[in-house]
């Protein structure tokens, strides 16, 4: 299973900003301090606002900020928003199957249920858990923020 980068810069940004939470973060603070792309987590932004995880404060001064708190958002939710409909297989998807073993196969059973194993594993961890050792993370980056 490998996740998009658009979940991996989705999930950095809320862990940053579950980090710097009450406050707001700047976008370019994110990509400063992870390397990445502002135009991709402004993206990232617009779609973890949409789905309700952040609020985006617009103009000078603006930032993104968690909309609510970093325990009741899972990293399982924010996944399932990111990557859309997860197509291990062609089968997956029945629109556009050619297969014709769609229903009849146990490979396809297998890897849903692999598929559902994954998302609910990811159920059970939170943004306050992949920001939990805060002073660690915060150390790391800060170089980058200079």
């Amino acid at each position: 299973m490998r996740l998009t980068n658009f979940s991996n810069y989705a999930l950095r940004l809320l862990q940053f900003a579950a980090l710097r939470a009450p406050e707001h973060v700047r976008v370019e603070d994110v990509a400063r301090a992870h390397g990445i792309s502002r135009h991709h987590l402004l993206k990232a932004a617009n779609t973890l606002s949409r789905h309700d995880f952040v609020t985006v404060i617009r103009g000078r001064g603006g930032g993104v900020k968690l909309a609510r708190p970093p325990a009741a958002i899972t990293v399982g939710a924010v996944v399932r928003v990111t990557e859309g409909p997860i197509e291990l297989v062609e089968c997956f998807n029945a629109e556009t199957n050619t297969c014709p073993l769609r229903g009849v196969c146990r490979l396809s059973r297998a890897l849903d249920a692999a598929l559902e194993s994954f998302l609910q594993s990811l159920d059970s961890v939170t943004i306050a858990d992949i920001a939990a050792n805060r002073g660690d993370l915060l150390r790391r980056l800060a170089p980058a923020q200079e």
